[in-house]
């Protein structure tokens, strides 16, 4: 009788809890705008080094939102068909990637590449993460988007410029961390659980569609102003920010400009979590109103000049950027079915980068023939006009109602 020797069951690898899954993703979503922000107060260090003027740092920036929305026109919703976990994986890979072209930088060409690549590997991640995070935890998952977001803004650009100003060699360390953060987050996508089951079409998903469930359609218009109005303003700060305190300031101050734009973060995390328990529509309305009331208080100081009101300005601005984007996601997510989410995050997001990237090259293309101060005040005019529309549309809803 001969005896079959069977190989021992290999033991399954333990996985993440529900818990830690949504933490790893939050964790993951906060690196890949961290690293967005990370260039910005290295602009002033890039335009000495390699002779950039203003309308070559605005499109170094608008390239990397540009590759980011084809990103999110491309693969943007493969996630509900392949799976979170490899869509995530494949784009911190690239983001260590792009981490790697900053580093090694040595052209404005060189850098526009660095931040293509980048925008790739985070309109990637965007939705994918976003995605897991609500398949892991609906009742928080909006407002978690929402603080992963704002935080990772405010780290990046604030962890940046505190490198910028007193660490050896930030060009090179503020991306090495950065990568090495990304590939860390990689290794560890090997213990996250999938939290969506594949499904056929993810071929046919790669090609440019908008995905916009019936049931969020009258809610995304009524929202779409003051979300155009938010991703403006972020656009403004993280490409001209820098220049605009020098102009209050009247000297060289890196370091000013970078804290404008945590300020505006901080602004925004703030109120995410202050108000996360009111209504969706309460909060777009105070949102809307407290982001056009901001912007006109930093357009009334950058006219005096005053740096102290523009703070004062930017951080009433981003609590109301925070406020309405918090709203926002309330708003729209709850009306997508769990194989409609990440479509729907794609589509609200490509809106959110194509405000983030077009407004700022306009203003690119301005400055040299209007002035820094007068492209400012164009801009923040029209952030404010689009903030009162939503404000007046959402009241409207709540009186009919």
């Amino acid at each position: 009788m001969t005896c079959l020797a069977l190989d021992p069951p290999r033991p399954r690898r333990a996985r993440m809890p529900a818990r830690a899954t949504t933490l790893f993703c939050a964790i993951a979503a906060a690196t890949f705008l961290a690293s967005s922000a990370a260039p910005t107060p290295l602009y002033q260090h890039y335009q000495a080094a390699f002779g950039l003027g203003p309308g070559a740092l605005t499109l170094i920036f608008a390239v990397y939102a540009l590759s980011l929305l084809a990103a999110l026109l491309t693969v943007g919703a493969l996630s509900d068909h392949v799976g979170r976990r490899p869509v995530i994986f494949a784009a911190l890979l690239v983001n260590a990637a792009a981490m790697a072209l900053f580093m090694t930088a040595q052209s404005g060409l060189w850098l526009g590449a660095a931040r293509v690549v980048q925008g790739f590997g985070t309109g990637m991640a965007t939705t994918a993460l976003g995605a897991a995070i609500l398949d892991t935890d609906r009742l928080r998952g909006p407002l978690l988007n929402s603080v992963t977001a704002f935080s990772g803004l405010f780290f990046g650009a604030l962890g940046s410029g505190l490198l910028v100003r007193y660490a050896p060699a930030p060009e090179v360390l503020v991306y090495l961390l950065l990568l090495l953060l990304s590939a860390a987050l990689a290794a560890a996508v090997r213990w996250m659980p999938e939290t969506t089951e594949r499904r056929p079409g993810a071929l046919r998903s790669l090609l440019p569609e908008l995905c916009l469930p019936g049931a969020a359609r009258r809610s995304f218009l009524h929202v779409a102003p003051v979300n155009v109005a938010g991703w403006a303003l972020g656009g403004l700060n993280f490409s001209l920010m820098p220049a605009l305190a020098e102009l209050a300031l009247g000297r060289h101050a890196p370091l000013t400009g970078t804290l404008v734009v945590a300020t505006l973060m901080a602004g925004a995390v703030a109120a995410v979590a202050g108000l996360r328990r009111i209504r969706a529509e309460h909060a777009l309305i105070a949102g809307a109103t407290a982001l056009a009331l901001g912007m006109g208080l930093a357009l009334f100081a950058l006219a005096l000049p005053s740096v102290p009101l523009i703070f004062a300005g930017v951080a009433l601005a981003g609590a109301g950027f925070g406020a309405s984007f918090s709203g926002a996601f309330r708003e729209l997510l709850p009306r997508a079915d769990p194989a409609e989410r990440a479509g729907l995050l794609s589509t609200f997001y490509t809106e959110s980068y194509l405000a983030f990237s077009l407004p700022v090259i306009l203003a690119g293309v301005a400055v040299p023939h209007l002035g820094l101060e007068r492209t400012a005040e164009i801009y923040g005019s029209a952030v404010i006009v689009l903030s009162l529309v939503s404000a007046l549309l959402f009241a409207g809803r709540l009186r009919r109602a």
